[in-house]
């Protein structure tokens, strides 16, 4: 997977649930925190931390290769577009749930209000714009990253460069 998702680094997460509500401001219809806590139905966050014994792990779409939640969306509502990124059209969803259940992390949500399914669009206006996607511009620790797997790997590497030369 060369495309950039949005990483995350668990050691930096404090759980301070920012990246949350940028998530649903930036999903929201006014685009306006205090504006949007007066939407119906209240725009919710793609992306969600979990507290996990000591730790808080951010959970948000994989844009997996092999995706099973396009291979099972019987509308064709999970789609993977051009650029590679799993995307979903809630005005093709029926609700069925299907995509929830075969999610390995089980990432996409039904709004039972609404009966459709929500999942991580990667903020692709924001992308198109040159921008990185709201979750990670409003992390305060820096613990979630927009960048490829191969990128990550590479980071990793110069880090543990970079270590052992200052402990000689």
């Amino acid at each position: 997977m060369s495309r950039p998702i949005v990483m995350f680094d668990v050691s930096r997460c404090v759980g301070c649930r920012s990246c949350e509500i940028a998530c649903a401001v930036e999903h929201s219809s006014s685009k306006d925190l205090f504006s949007a806590i007066n939407e119906y139905p209240l725009p919710r966050p793609r992306i969600r931390v979990y507290k996990i014994d000591d730790l808080n792990v951010p959970v948000t779409c994989r844009h997996c290769d092999d995706a099973p939640c396009v291979a099972v969306c019987p509308t064709g509502a999970m789609y993977r577009d051009e650029t590679g990124y799993v995307l979903h059209n809630p005005s093709r969803c029926i609700g069925c749930r299907l995509c929830t259940l075969v999610c390995p992390i089980a990432h996409p949500r039904l709004i039972p209000e609404l009966r459709v399914v929500i999942k991580c669009d990667i903020c692709m206006d924001r992308l198109r714009e040159g921008r990185k996607p709201a979750c990670v511009e409003a992390c305060p620790t820096g613990a979630l990253m927009f960048i490829s797997e191969t990128e990550l790997a590479r980071e990793r590497v110069r880090e543990r460069i970079v270590k052992a030369l200052l402990e000689k």
